[in-house]
């Protein structure tokens, strides 16, 4: 199903009102564009499995495609997928891009969750992204840093947005996941993210390691 960026469709509407009541759009209405498509990604292009993944592959590829199942601040969704220690996943974009602007550009969505002592039980992941899928731009990962609850990585921060409960996937004040500018790796827009466990996190069992749930364009550009 074809869905609208709530931002862009309003910026779209305002314009048309404005010409419809004789008035001028406004320059940004009209830089602006509605955005057709999903803001998930739609593709993966490859999964190299770490020791002790196997957690989720069986619902390859969907399981890691459209929107995030979060389970909220007190749990860890199963609707993930375990890379195991180092594993790599790089997605792709193909309907919406992520394009640098106003803060977050980028969410992505692990299953990290609060534990009953009120500490994070975190699970790091290395993220870098791309416009080509050949050179890639990789944001700092504190993986070792537990104090600061890991600066620049993903997978620290529970996820709130789920199909069911109608919070916004694409909005980093409410639907959780961590953040990323692309701003700070120096790239205006990317169409692939790579994501890949940091190397220190538990490896037990075949859910070790980060487990992905979803990635989500917050600020975005239409694909061709």
């Amino acid at each position: 199903m074809k869905t609208l960026l709530p931002k862009s469709f309003a910026l779209g509407f305002a314009a048309l009102l404005t010409v419809a009541c004789g008035g001028e759009a406004p320059l940004e209405a009209e830089q602006e564009q509605l955005l057709v498509g999903t803001p998930f990604a739609d593709r993966i292009v490859s999964f190299t499995p770490g020791t002790a993944a196997g957690f989720g592959q069986s619902q390859l590829p969907n399981i890691v495609l459209g929107a995030p199942q979060g389970a909220g601040a007190g749990s860890g969704s199963l609707h993930v997928l375990s890379l195991g220690r180092n594993g790599v996943i790089v997605l792709e974009f193909t309907d919406i891009a992520v394009t640098n602007g106003p803060g977050v550009d980028l969410l992505v969505f692990e299953n990290a969750f609060i534990k009953p002592d009120g500490l994070p039980f975190a699970e790091t992941g290395v993220v870098a992204v791309s416009d080509d899928g050949v050179t890639w731009y990789e944001f700092p990962c504190a993986s070792g840093n537990v104090a600061g609850n890991f600066p620049g990585c993903a997978g620290v921060t529970p996820v709130y947005s789920n199909t069911s409960n109608g919070i916004s996937p694409t909005d980093p004040a409410v639907a959780g996941g961590d953040g990323f500018d692309l701003a700070a790796v120096g790239l205006t827009r990317a169409r692939f993210v790579r994501i890949r466990d940091s190397g220190a996190n538990g490896y037990a069992g075949t859910s070790g390691g980060f487990d992905l749930d979803a990635v989500a364009v917050v600020n975005g550009v239409q694909l061709p």
